[in-house]
């Protein structure tokens, strides 16, 4: 079935546009699904992800966030913070909807921002993080380091990421180094299953160790072998969904239970 229009309002009034994977299956549950930083909605992770989850009966809404794909705003106006708001309205906009998600799935940074969003949404019972980084300041790594200096300096730059050009702000980069993860996930109580490539050459797979060492039981951790940080392999993001869509069974409801 055809992923379905799902835009919703964002908490800046910025339009965000999603999509919904609706199962032809017995639906098992809902969950969201958080794209990597600057990835969209549409990148191959996100679209094969939650294919293979519909697949397997998980209902998925994908989502850009603001400032990205077709969602309202500007790049260069984001934040964390902001990302981790978005998510939280994107949970309450389907519970509103009658498709309360149970489930958030981060990739990369969006891993970090479900992390810090599923206190703030109490129909969640279990997140799922992948190739996450556990300094959330990781993802300055990915800025030319002269645009860096740019940004630091003049307060706003245009930057290279993912071969793209993106306008930047200060207040972006300085948001990224103030957040600590380490005292939300130890208060998450929620399962907490965490994937990694043990050669993930963007996000290093020590990330993965930090998170799954703060965070408490019931916590599991799953090495994705030779995949690749964005699951540009069809085969890895099936395995991928396969194992998420396992290890939810006791945390989804079935419908009408």
């Amino acid at each position: 079935m055809a992923a379905q229009i799902f835009d919703f309002e964002g908490p800046k009034g910025y339009r965000l546009s999603g999509r919904l994977s609706e199962p032809e299956t017995a639906l098992r549950g809902w969950a969201i699904f958080a794209h990597c930083f600057t990835c969209g909605k549409d990148s191959l992770a996100a679209t094969r992800l939650t294919k293979a989850l519909a697949e397997h009966g998980v209902g998925v809404l994908r989502f850009d966030f603001a400032g990205l794909g077709a969602s309202g705003g500007v790049f260069g106006d984001s934040s964390f913070a902001a990302d981790v708001n978005d998510l939280i309205a994107a949970g309450k906009a389907m519970t509103a909807a009658g498709k309360e998600p149970s489930l958030l799935i981060g990739h990369s940074l969006g891993g970090a921002a479900s992390l810090m969003a599923a206190g703030d949404l109490p129909s969640i019972r279990g997140v799922v993080t992948i190739g996450a980084p556990y300094d959330v300041a990781h993802v300055l790594r990915l800025f030319d380091p002269k645009g860096l200096e740019k940004v630091e300096a003049e307060g706003e730059a245009e930057v290279q990421l993912g071969g793209r050009p993106f306008v930047v702000r200060k207040s972006l980069v300085e948001g990224l180094r103030q957040h600590d993860l380490r005292s939300r996930i130890a208060e998450l109580h929620r399962p907490l299953l965490v994937m990694h490539a043990p050669g993930d050459d963007t996000v290093d797979v020590s990330s993965a160790a930090h998170i799954f060492a703060a965070a408490r039981h019931p916590k599991s951790f799953i090495s994705l072998d030779d995949a690749d940080h964005l699951l540009t392999r069809r085969a890895d993001a099936d395995y991928v969904a396969a194992l998420i869509t396992a290890w939810a069974t006791r945390y989804l409801p079935m419908e009408g239970n």
